[in-house]
């Protein structure tokens, strides 16, 4: 049976209705003034707390971990409002200015989410006295100082819909802290799922968190901590590298695994998950900057100069600034003060995003997170970059400072 639909034509009053259109509306728009949104309005404020474009916080305690050689800072809101919220296992990006240079550093929260509502953070930093960022803060952060950080930022905390409810955490020295945070928010009631701890230290007495992480471990049952120790040997402490024999020892079945940790941890650790045989989507790994040698990277071309120049635009401002071979470009660009977007340092979250108007840069395989499309049309990420020519170069405004 055919199916029969009438259709009508378009009368006089159809295009008459369509050609005035725009009148109606205009009409209409009258009749309601944009007035501005109040400022106390409740859905705006709810969005600047939860995503703010900068966080005014104050050192209210440092803490000293002797062993371990570093200090947690807890941090506080200076208007004594909640903080902006975040997942267990993201971070802080802290600006700070060290000279002449503006510089940004991404650092692990290592407290309860919980805290954020009551409007204070806590994070690490391990001394590195070849360092320059966690160096100023060790030897310059006081009680009382203020402090610009970014609203929480990342991707590396767990997620019912891609990971399995057993989480493997392979950490090592300052890398257990997004992994704390986790073990807090776990006990909390905040997360659920099952977090198995393999904490690598070289001695006991250098362990992070030692006595915080057994307590959280005898209150709660889905946390479990194994220490492993490369430099000493002694009972109720496994000994050693964290290899894949001892991964499996101690790793649930079916499960999904999460790294933490130093660049030389990395490069042992990974090639020892990789034996597991487990699909990529269960193996996350926080990244902590680019490869400090990016000279030995696969790709890297020969015979480069050891300076280059850039010619960098900001907005209305222009800059002539230098380069040097072996660092990132935003690094130049920090050291010449200047204000540039940054969050993790590591080429994943584009937040440094700017346009290449010329020139060549290289970039390590492990940190290439640029979309095709940006690659294309000669989009970089400053952080992960590495100049290989001179380069003139379109730099975003930063929000922080």
């Amino acid at each position: 049976m055919a199916l029969k639909i009438k259709m009508s034509k378009i009368g006089i009053l159809d295009v008459i209705k369509f050609a005035t259109l725009h009148k109606t509306r205009e009409k209409i728009i009258a009749k309601h003034p944009a007035n501005p949104i109040k400022a106390d309005y409740p859905i705006n404020n709810l969005a600047k707390t939860l995503h703010p474009d900068a966080q005014d916080l104050v050192i209210d305690e440092i803490i000293e971990h002797i062993g371990a050689d570093a200090k947690t800072y807890i941090l506080k809101s200076a208007d004594n409002k909640p903080c902006a919220y975040f997942r267990a296992g993201q971070y802080l990006s802290v600006l700070m200015t060290i000279g002449d240079s503006l510089v940004t550093r991404p650092y692990s929260i290592s407290s309860s989410p919980k805290w954020a509502l009551e409007g204070k953070y806590a994070i690490t930093v391990r001394n590195n006295p070849e360092g320059f960022a966690a160096k100023f803060i060790i030897d310059e952060w006081e009680k009382g100082d203020h402090v610009t950080v970014s609203a929480p930022e990342g991707t590396f905390y767990y997620d019912a819909l891609r990971d399995n409810e057993e989480i493997v955490a392979i950490a090592g020295g300052s890398g257990i802290t997004p992994f704390l945070s986790m073990a807090y928010a776990i006990r909390d009631g905040i997360e659920n799922f099952n977090l198995t701890i393999i904490f690598g230290s070289k001695t006991e007495e250098a362990i992070l968190f030692k006595s915080e992480l057994d307590k959280i471990s005898a209150e709660c049952n889905k946390v479990k901590v194994i220490h492993v120790l490369s430099d000493e040997k002694k009972e109720g402490y496994e000994h050693g590298l964290i290899t894949v024999d001892l991964i499996k020892k101690y790793a649930p079945y079916n499960s999904s695994i999460f790294i933490c940790g130093s660049e030389s941890m990395y490069n042992f650790v990974m090639p020892e998950v990789e034996k597991i045989g487990l699909d990529k989507k269960y193996v996350r790994c926080e990244l902590l900057g680019v490869t400090k040698n990016v000279t030995s990277c696969k790709g890297y071309p020969e015979n480069i100069p050891a300076t280059f120049n850039i010619k960098v635009k900001q907005g209305f401002e222009e800059y002539n600034i230098t380069a040097n071979s072996d660092e990132p470009v935003l690094v130049a660009l920090e050291r010449a003060g200047i204000n540039a977007p940054s969050r993790c340092r590591s080429g994943e979250c584009g937040f440094c995003r700017s346009k290449l108007l010329s020139g060549e840069v290289f970039c390590p395989e492990e940190n290439e997170y640029r979309r095709f499309a940006d690659i294309q049309y000669g989009y970089i990420h400053p952080c992960a970059a590495f100049a290989i020519s001179d380069l003139e170069l379109e730099v975003p405004g930063s929000y922080l400072g």
